[in-house]
């Protein structure tokens, strides 16, 4: 089986803080906490705008209404890596989209770094985009506002707007797909660091000399605790040959390339018990590195999303336990919650959409 998370040093059991009262409290939202907005601003935009998620292989986007309602849908296969090619399916979703929609402004959520005035795309793990100007592009293209986001961002504003953190002051979200994912809202505001890349929390070092990551550097968090690494483990388990072993191959179709993270999931809820025991492992990952996370950020909550929260309690239960045995001051602090997502794949769509809405960095 895979290799445990460092068995945590003793310390004092968790007191009762973490279900205290003072804990559950949720500070209510403000209007002047918008960001980038005044309230001016986000009053005055109430009509329809397109939330458009860009992953590394389909185009996603959707009509969104001021409530966080999803209207219609649309998407396409990502184009390659040809800029202008992606450029264009945008062009052609926001136009389909728009024909039966009076749209007052786009977001587009997209994986990457962007520049602090959300007008470029620095870099992208998924497609050819560097320094590529892509909000001035879209804006001539399409005649409306356009607003640039991170696509974790998105999804983590759609959360506090709509979702799981309503209400809740400092939010950390945390997207478990192919890698690991992350975003903050604190106070209101999209949290994105000096430089504009906060929240790349996939890439903490949590097992030094570790597996080696496409980031360049090895035992980051995300090749633990990720799709990816669900998929990896359960190979190398599924190749030893045991019984369990091919029990777990069977399920998989015979295939060892057929084991990936999502396949495994799938098992797991349908009983399997070496899949379930695989996600349990990648749980208690997930909570060292939450816990490592609250001694840096101390949020009232984490929310998880992304495809492997298809798994529910089967890998957040197992997550919360490692997350108390690893705080930091466990028992003499009170400690953040972790909840599931509760937008689903939408969200990316629904933030990217309703953050064009309420900025006042969208300009025509």
């Amino acid at each position: 089986m895979p290799l445990s998370p460092p068995t945590p040093q003793p310390g004092p059991r968790p007191s009762a803080w973490s279900g205290s009262a003072a804990a559950r409290r949720r500070p209510a939202a403000r209007w002047g906490d918008v960001p980038w907005a005044s309230r001016r601003t986000h009053l005055g935009r109430r009509g329809l705008a397109i939330g458009i998620d860009i992953g590394g292989t389909k185009v996603a986007a959707g009509v969104v209404d001021a409530g966080g309602r999803v209207l219609a849908e649309a998407r396409r296969s990502t184009p390659g890596s040809d800029p202008r090619a992606v450029e264009q399916v945008i062009v052609d979703l926001v136009r389909e989209l728009a024909s039966g929609h009076r749209i007052a402004s786009v977001g587009i959520g997209a994986a990457g770094w962007m520049d602090l005035d959300g007008g470029t795309v620095l870099f992208s793990p998924h497609l050819a985009w560097r320094n590529e100007p892509l909000r001035a592009n879209l804006q001539k293209l399409l005649r409306r506002p356009v607003l640039l986001t991170n696509d974790a961002d998105a999804a983590a504003w759609a959360e506090w707007r709509f979702g799981a953190g309503q209400g809740e002051s400092r939010l950390v979200c945390i997207t478990l797909g192919t890698g690991i994912g992350g975003a903050m809202v604190m106070d209101g505001r999209v949290e994105r660091g000096r430089f504009g890349v906060a929240g790349e929390f996939g890439h903490q070092i949590i097992m030094p000399g570790g597996h080696a990551c496409e980031c360049g550097n090895r035992g980051c968090w995300e090749q633990y605790a990720s799709g990816n690494a669900l998929g990896r483990e359960a190979r190398a388990f599924a190749a030893s040959g045991t019984p369990e072993a091919r029990e777990l191959l069977a399920g998989s179709g015979g295939q060892l390339e057929g084991i990936t993270g999502l396949a495994v999931t799938g098992l797991a809820l349908a009983g399997n018990a070496s899949s379930k025991e695989l996600l349990a492992e990648q749980g208690r990952w997930l909570g060292l590195g939450l816990a490592n996370l609250a001694a840096a950020l101390d949020p009232g909550k984490f929310v998880i999303g992304g495809g492997m929260c298809d798994a529910g309690e089967l890998l957040v239960a197992p997550a919360r336990a490692a997350f108390e045995e690893n705080l930091t001051g466990r028992g003499f602090r009170p400690a953040a919650r972790i909840e599931l997502a509760a937008l689903g794949p939408r969200a990316g769509m629904i933030g990217a959409a309703d953050l064009s809405r309420v900025s006042g960095r969208t300009r025509s």
